[in-house]
């Protein structure tokens, strides 16, 4: 997985939606769903994705399955943005 999945994952209005609904905590997949007007399917092929792409991780809670944010991999993409900025602030 690299950054290519990372900002293909982004991509996806439906999906940066999903990201920021994580970043207030771990969420089940149906709480999610819950959030939008599509069906369950829908939602979880959204999460595969961004699974897929390293933003989300998730875990079984009995008979839910629980999404949680993967901060690491955010940080790892705000950091390269940073230093992508830098270098054109230096350039000219």
């Amino acid at each position: 997985m690299g950054f290519q999945e990372s900002l293909k994952a982004m991509s996806d209005k439906t999906r940066r939606e999903i990201l920021n609904l994580l970043k207030d905590g771990d969420m089940t997949a149906g709480d999610i769903a819950a959030h939008f007007a599509m069906t369950q399917a829908t939602v979880s092929h959204h999460l595969s994705v961004l699974k897929e792409g390293g933003l989300v991780s998730d875990r079984r809670n009995g008979k839910f399955i629980v999404y949680e944010l993967n901060t690491s991999i955010i940080e790892e993409i705000m950091a390269w943005l940073i230093e992508l900025k830098g270098k054109g602030d230096n350039e000219g």
